[in-house]
């Protein structure tokens, strides 16, 4: 995987040797040496969760230590390359329920039984947690704990409109703000393998994702399994991005809960709107728009409307670039045809790493600039 080192905190890092007590600290003990077996993580620490620096208290990802400290793994000469089934025999993770049902939770057991997969900042796995620990921010935890997720653009191929979601007021993380049409993460233990490894990224079949993506769809906007089964196979896997934000705006300065995601970008096309049936979960959902290019600007431009700062960014950076002539690349929603039938725009080695707005910084462990700077 290639990472955009310069986009990383330089400063040398000083790790304590203090670790704190995580509930699956045990479980991760057991689990290094064969963690350090696939080349995933050094041989004289613990996986990513657990650990603190003296750097502003910051989670430490491994990648950016082994770089800071030269720390090696030394790995077998039979260890084989690391995939997502090797992941599935070594991980042990909290049972999910056989069925997954969404219908039958509430928000807070969502936080507490959704196993989110927990990653390195390369995007190796690492790890599982809930998703309620990865989501907190503290000072021990400044920016929760990184963990995968996936982005769901769903497009009118008759008329390049883009479906967005607003968030319910009801839900714990970002409630309230207009976002993409579907925004979450790929979960241990389902029935649908929802875990992707190296080798699903680099060829950009992201099945697990994939899997995710369907799920949450019907979950969230209701979209029936028949419409969702003919989706499936049709998800164009963009690229990664790597991006964190304190829920500040909805929750203060002291927000207890963020995000900190290495999230999939998803594009899918259907013919035309019409052809698809829409119920959104009230719980989840609290509206939906479709929406033109122009259209987006104009709300992006009204202050009475609250965005996630992910949509924004990734909106702004990627998908709309400004394309002054047919011979341009432009952005992935500038030409459709071309995004969804070409590898034009698909980047599957580079993770694109970014700090949000600066009205998303701080939270419970006030966490300040990290990766890049706000774009």
């Amino acid at each position: 995987t290639a990472v955009s080192t310069a986009a990383l905190p330089s400063r040398s890092i000083h790790i304590t040797s203090r670790r704190t007590t995580h509930p699956q600290a045990t479980m991760m003990q057991q689990l290094q040496h064969q963690f350090c077996h696939h080349g995933i993580v050094p041989s004289n620490g613990l996986p990513s969760v657990g650990l603190r620096s003296s750097y502003h208290g910051a989670f430490v990802p491994p990648a950016l230590r082994l770089r800071n400290e030269q720390l090696s793994c030394r790995t077998s000469p039979r260890a084989h390359p690391f995939t997502s089934k090797t992941m599935h025999s070594m991980i042990s993770t909290t049972p999910q329920a056989s069925s997954w049902d969404g219908k039958s939770m509430s928000q807070a057991q969502f936080m507490e039984r959704d196993t989110v997969l927990v990653t390195d900042e390369n995007d190796n796995l690492i790890d599982s947690a809930s998703k309620k620990a990865s989501h907190e921010f503290s000072t021990a935890y400044p920016r929760g704990i990184l963990h995968r997720a996936f982005s769901v653009f769903l497009f009118d191929a008759s008329t390049s409109e883009l479906l967005l979601q607003k968030r319910a007021s009801s839900k714990i993380t970002f409630p309230n703000v207009w976002t993409n049409t579907c925004c979450s993460h790929p979960l241990h233990g389902m029935d649908e393998d929802e875990v992707d490894g190296p080798e699903d990224v680099l060829d950009g079949s992201v099945r697990g994702s994939r899997n995710a993506a369907v799920r949450k769809l019907g979950h969230e906007l209701g979209i029936p399994m028949e419409e969702l089964e003919s989706m499936r196979e049709e998800f164009k896997f963009l690229t990664r991005v790597h991006y964190w934000a304190a829920d500040t705006v909805t929750h203060g300065e002291q927000s207890p809960w963020g995000e900190h995601e290495i999230d999939y970008m998803l594009f899918v096309t259907i013919p035309n709107k019409s052809q698809l049936t829409l119920n959104p979960h009230p719980e989840e959902v609290d509206d939906v728009r479709w929406v033109t290019q122009s259209q987006l600007l104009e709300m992006f431009n009204d202050d009475t409307l609250l965005f996630s700062p992910w949509f924004r960014l990734i909106a702004q950076k990627w998908m709309m670039g400004n394309k002054k002539s047919s011979t341009e690349k432009g952005g992935w929603w500038d030409d459709l045809e071309r995004t969804m039938n070409t590898d034009d725009f698909c980047d599957y080695e580079t993770i694109h790493r970014f700090d949000p707005p600066v009205e998303h910084f701080g939270g419970a462990g006030d966490a300040g600039p990290w990766l890049n700077g706000p774009i």
